[in-house]
Parts: C-alpha cells; structure tokens; sequence
C-alpha cells in the first residue's frame, strides 16, 4: 500500500485544506505552515525595532506561546521595554545585536552589555528592563524570539531601571 502523496512544505494531512462545501479543521487539530513571506507585522512594537509574529493566538490559535523575529535596522537602538510575565527566549540569526539591561546587585546599577553573535541564546526573564541595540553601521540585525504566553507582551519604559536584588 502506498502512502498518500503530499506536496513538500504543504504538511503531512493535505486533506486538512478547506474544499468547497466542507469547513477547514479546527485550529488547534492540525500543524500550522507559517511561511517567511507571511508573518504578522500588527504585533506589539517598540520603537527602533520591528516585531513581526509567525506564532501566535492570532495566526495559529495558539495558547501558550508566541514566536516570531525582531529586526533591528543598522546603526540602530530600540527603546527601553520589557515583555510583562512573558519568558523571552532570543535566537540570533543574523548580525551582532546587543542587549542591555541594568545589574542592580551592586551598590550602584551597573549598565551590562551582552554583546551577541549568529547562533547565540539570549534568556531574558519576566519583567527587566532591556533594549536591544545595533552597532553595526551596515548590517540589519535579525533574531528569533519565543515568549511563554500567548501574545507579544511589550511594556516601552522611559528608561531603563534595575531590579532590586533578590534576597538569596
């Protein structure tokens, strides 16, 4: 018995696809294709960066999670934000973005730079303050990011501040 054909990059259920006369399967039965040429620039943004969503309650149904990528331009800085209860995880696919944040277990804060590279993880935990930046004068920046709920939470701050240090 041979297995039903299927079009590469269509997924493994073609008959899944809405035809005439029968309603597509439900969001949440089904693996989801979301193509580079089709993400979602209508996410949350903050200023000097470009947020577009691939993974979201609005483009799949999803629940618990959001994926998308970050463009950072050249020679560019994005604004002090931070992503509310969301766990970010970043994937650096291209350039050398930087991220900052503030380091208050000192006396006085104390401004650290991560500088990064292609293929480099960044952890950014719920509620600290951050920017991304772009030194590179020529080069766009480009990462993947992954949050723990559903949408892009972005809360832009007038500045960067540091979070108190945890009582160990």
């Amino acid at each position: 018995m041979s297995e039903p054909s299927t079009t590469p990059g269509e997924g493994f259920h073609p008959h899944l696809h809405e035809t005439a006369g029968s309603p597509a399967a439900p969001l949440r039965n089904r693996l989801h294709h979301i193509r580079a040429d089709s993400l979602d620039g209508g996410t949350a943004q903050t200023g000097g960066m470009r947020r577009f969503a691939a993974v979201s309650g609005k483009t799949v149904g999803s629940e618990k999670l959001w994926m998308g990528q970050t463009h950072v331009a050249p020679a560019t800085s994005s604004s002090d934000h931070h992503h509310g209860e969301s766990e970010t995880a970043i994937y650096v696919v291209s350039g050398h973005p930087e991220f900052v944040f503030l380091d208050g277990s000192g006396e006085e804060p104390d401004e650290i730079r991560l500088r990064t590279r292609p293929g480099d993880y960044i952890f950014v935990p719920p509620f600290v303050p951050h920017r991304e930046e772009n030194p590179d004068p020529s080069e766009e920046a480009v990462v993947v990011i992954a949050r723990s709920t559903q949408e892009a939470i972005v809360v832009n701050l007038p500045g960067l501040y540091a979070l108190p240090a945890e009582e160990g």
